[in-house]
C-alpha cells in the first residue's frame, strides 16, 4: 500500500519505519524543514533501540521517504496517518491545534478515496472533529479511524512489529477491511486485532496508560508504608505480582512516573472527565502521589544533610524518564536536579543517551561526566534516578575509591541493601529497610 504519516515525532517515525518494513512505500511528512532534511540524510532524530537497521534498510530499498511538502507526500496516499503532538494544556486537556489543521489541509487535497487514521492520543470525540473538518473541504469519499498506539519507549520496534494487540476504531466496513489486510503482517501469530466503534478506541488508549499509571503509584504508596512498618516493597511486590490477576509489571516502586505519555494521558483522561461532569478521585490520587514521590526522593536527601546541602557536591546517574530512551520529558530527574541547583548543590549528571537533551534544558548550570565513573568522582553522594542495565552491576570498589563518602540515594531499587550494607555504604532506597553500614 502506498501510506502517507503526518508527523516525525517519535510515533511517526516509528510507525512510518515498521509499515515501510513488511513492503508498504511510506512517505513521512514534517513542517520542520531542518529535520526532514536531517532524515534524508540518515540522521535518525531519536534514540531508539532497533529502528536504525529498519530505517537504513527501507530508505536503501527505496520504501520509506521524507518530506516537508503536504500536497507531494499525500498524492498517492490510500491512508493518511495522523501521527502529531498532542501536548496538554494549562488545564489538562489535550491540544488539538496540529491534528485539526492537518485534517483541514488534507480536505482540501484529497482526490480519491482516502482513510484517515488518528494515531495520535486523543480524546474522546476527536475523530468525529477530524471527520467534519475534512468533509468542510471535499465531496471526495473518506474514513476516518482511530488506531491508538501501544509503543513502549525502548522497546517500541518490537512493539510495533509484534503487537500484543491492535485497537481500530471505525464504523465503516470498508474501512476496517483496508486496516486488517495493512496490519496482517503483524499478527500472524493470532494476537487480536480488535474493532470497535471510534469512541471507545479513543478513550481505550487513555484508559490503559491511566491505568498502569495507578498501578505505578498504587506501589508508591505501599512502599512509603513499607518504609514505616519495617517491611520490604520488594518480598510485597513479589508476593502480589504471583497473583495473575494483578500481574508482574508496573509493581515497582520509584521516583515517579515520567515520560511522554503516562503524565499527560492521565491528566487528560481526567480532565475530560471534568468536562463531562464527573471526579474521577482515583487519577487525582495518582498524579498527586506522582508529584509527591519526587519531592519525597529530595526530601531524603536534604534529611540525611540535616537541611545543609549548599556546597554539596552530588552525581545523578540517569537523566531519561526510563532506560532505553533519550526521552527526558516529564523525566524526574529535571525536578530533583532544579531543587538541588535551588539548594546551591554542585550536580555531575551521566546518562548513556540522554545527555545532550538535559544540555538543552539546564545548559551549563551541570557538569557533563564523561561516564558514570567520571560522573561520581569527588561527590559527596550519588543519587540514582533511571534503571539503565549500566548501572546495575556497578564496581563498588571503584566507587568507594571515587566518592568522597559512601551514599547512595537510590529512587530505582537497584541494590541489595543488606551488600550495601556489608560494603560500609549509606544507602536509602525506596519501601525498603535503610541500609547504614559506615562506621
Amino acid at each position: 500500500m502506498n501510506i502517507a504519516v503526518v508527523g516525525t515525532g517519535y510515533v511517526g517515525l516509528v510507525t512510518g519505519t515498521c509499515l515501510a518494513e513488511t513492503g508498504n512505500k511510506v512517505t513521512c511528512i514534517d513542517i520542520d524543514l531542518e529535520k526532514v532534511e536531517k532524515l534524508n540524510q540518515g540522521i535518525i532524530p531519536i534514540y531508539e533501540p532497533g529502528l536504525d537497521a529498519l530505517f537504513y534498510r527501507n530508505i536503501a530499498h527505496k520504501r520509506l521517504s521524507f518530506t516537508s511538502n503536504l500536497e507531494e507526500g499525500i498524492k498517492d496516499a490510500s491512508i493518511i496517518f495522523l501521527a502529531l503532538p498532542t501536548p496538554p494544556g494549562e488545564d489538562g486537556s489535550a491540544d488539538l491545534s496540529y491534528v485539526l489543521k492537518a485534517a483541514a489541509d488534507i480536505g482540501k487535497l484529497l482526490a480519491d478515496y482516502t482513510i484517515i487514521v488518528d494515531k495520535s492520543t486523543v480524546p474522546v470525540g476527536t475523530a468525529d472533529k477530524v471527520q467534519e473538518i475534512i468533509a468542510r473541504h471535499t465531496d471526495v469519499e473518506f474514513d476516518v479511524v482511530s488506531n491508538p498506539e501501544f509503543l513502549r519507549e525502548g522497546v517500541a520496534v518490537d512493539d510495533f512489529m509484534r503487537p500484543d494487540r491492535i485497537v481500530i476504531g471505525s464504523a465503516s466496513e470498508k474501512a476496517r477491511n483496508i486496516m486488517a489486510e495493512l496490519y496482517a503482517p503483524y499478527v500472524r501469530q493470532g494476537n487480536p486485532v480488535i474493532f470497535m466503534d471510534v469512541r471507545s478506541a479513543e478513550l481505550t488508549k487513555y484508559a490503559a496508560n491511566s491505568f498502569l499509571a495507578t498501578k505505578i503509584s498504587f506501589m508508591n504508596e505501599i512502599a512509603h508504608l513499607c518504609e514505616r512498618l519495617d517491611a520490604n516493597v520488594d518480598m510485597v511486590r513479589l508476593g502480589m505480582g504471583s497473583d495473575p490477576r494483578i500481574g508482574k509489571r508496573f509493581l515497582f516502586p520509584g521516583v515517579g512516573f515520567g515520560g511522554s505519555c503516562f503524565p499527560k494521558d492521565v491528566k487528560a483522561l481526567a480532565r475530560s472527565a471534568v468536562e463531562c461532569d464527573y471526579q474521577f478521585k482515583i487519577l487525582e490520587a495518582v498524579m498527586e502521589v506522582n508529584a509527591f514521590q519526587r519531592s519525597h526522593f529530595v526530601r531524603a536527601i536534604r534529611r540525611f544533610y540535616n537541611g545543609q546541602l549548599h556546597g554539596k557536591r552530588i552525581a545523578v546517574w540517569g537523566l531519561s524518564f526510563k532506560p532505553e530512551t533519550d526521552d527526558i520529558r516529564e523525566a524526574p530527574s529535571i525536578y530533583v536536579i532544579a531543587e538541588l541547583l535551588r539548594e546551591g548543590v554542585t550536580v555531575v549528571v551521566y546518562d548513556p543517551e540522554a545527555m545532550q537533551n538535559i544540555r538543552s534544558v539546564f545548559g551549563d548550570k551541570l557538569i557533563y561526566g564523561a561516564d558514570q565513573y567520571e560522573a561520581i568522582l569527588g561527590a559527596d553522594a550519588l543519587a540514582i534516578l533511571t534503571e539503565w542495565p549500566v548501572f546495575r552491576a556497578p564496581d563498588f570498589e571503584a566507587m568507594a575509591a571515587s566518592l568522597k563518602e559512601k551514599i547512595i540515594f537510590d529512587g530505582r531499587n537497584l541494590y541489595d541493601p543488606e551488600r550495601m550494607e556489608a560494603q560500609g555504604y549509606y544507602y536509602w532506597s525506596i519501601g525498603r529497610r535503610l541500609a547504614d553500614g559506615r562506621s
